[in-house]
């Protein structure tokens, strides 16, 4: 397989305290169904960033990511995006989509919130207090097991969380940084509908942000609203053959862009 560079690439965001290797195999799977460059980033603060400071603001934290993004990809510049970006990435995403407007083709918002439109209890969910509170101050183990109850709905797999553990070990997000990403996302509002077509996906089994969060977000955005009925917050791995699915058969890409055997 062969893939188009002409094709309109799509970049992948990640959300709080994640980094580009946990989407998994999915951005190989995305780019081989839709014969398509499938990029990623990661924010200051995580994963091959770990060591640099986060931002404390959505709109500082997305001003970052557009300069990795012009820095690692110059030759996508003067090129469209389609954006899919999970949770804090959403709000990222949105407000790229508002920054740079002709840039951002669409945009796919997974599990993500708003201030404004939503209570703070359905924003995170007030059965994880506890749990992202040691989250933040637990090592590297201790945190991954934690954020794994949080996030995913299927069934343990020991090795994928033995992966997300050693990343953790490897390249680990410091509390300072969590803090002032758990800070950034709790001040984000989603005021304004950006030009593109925008579509919101919410795993109705997640424990850590309201389904009725991305309702709320649909509604504001006048957007779709995708729901997997057992997929949780980490849904590209809970349910990722249904995700590409949804993207496939929802986002402008051209008919000529699916994979040819």
């Amino acid at each position: 397989m062969v893939l188009n560079p002409d094709k309109t690439p799509v970049l992948l965001i990640r959300g709080l305290l994640r980094e580009s290797r946990h989407w998994l195999d999915f951005p190989v799977l995305l780019s081989e169904q839709l014969q398509r460059p499938v990029l990623t980033l990661d924010l200051p603060g995580c994963g091959a960033l770990h060591k640099e400071k986060s931002a404390a603001s959505i709109p500082a934290l997305r001003s970052a990511l557009q300069q990795q993004f012009a820095a690692h990809y110059p030759q996508y510049q003067g090129q469209q995006l389609h954006v899919v970006a999970i949770s804090m990435g959403g709000m990222l995403a949105l407000d790229w989509a508002l920054d740079a407007p002709q840039q951002v083709k669409s945009l796919s918002m997974i599990n993500s919130s708003s201030a404004g439109l939503s209570p703070f209890w359905h924003r995170l969910q007030m059965r994880n207090y506890l749990k992202v509170l040691l989250a933040v101050l637990a090592g590297p183990i201790q945190r991954e097991e934690l954020i794994w109850q949080m996030t995913v709905s299927s069934a343990l797999q020991p090795e994928v969380l033995k992966q997300w553990q050693q990343w953790a070990i490897e390249q680990p997000v410091s509390r300072s940084n969590a803090l002032r990403q758990l800070w950034a996302a709790s001040r984000f509002r989603a005021e304004r509908k950006p030009l593109c077509p925008v579509f919101i996906l919410s795993g109705l089994a997640d424990q850590l942000v309201s389904p009725l969060c991305s309702v709320a977000l649909a509604n504001q955005l006048q957007a779709p609203l995708l729901t997997h009925p057992t997929a949780g917050h980490d849904l590209p791995l809970d349910a990722t053959d249904w995700l590409i699915e949804q993207l496939i058969s929802h986002l402008s890409f051209d008919h000529e862009s699916r994979l040819r055997c």
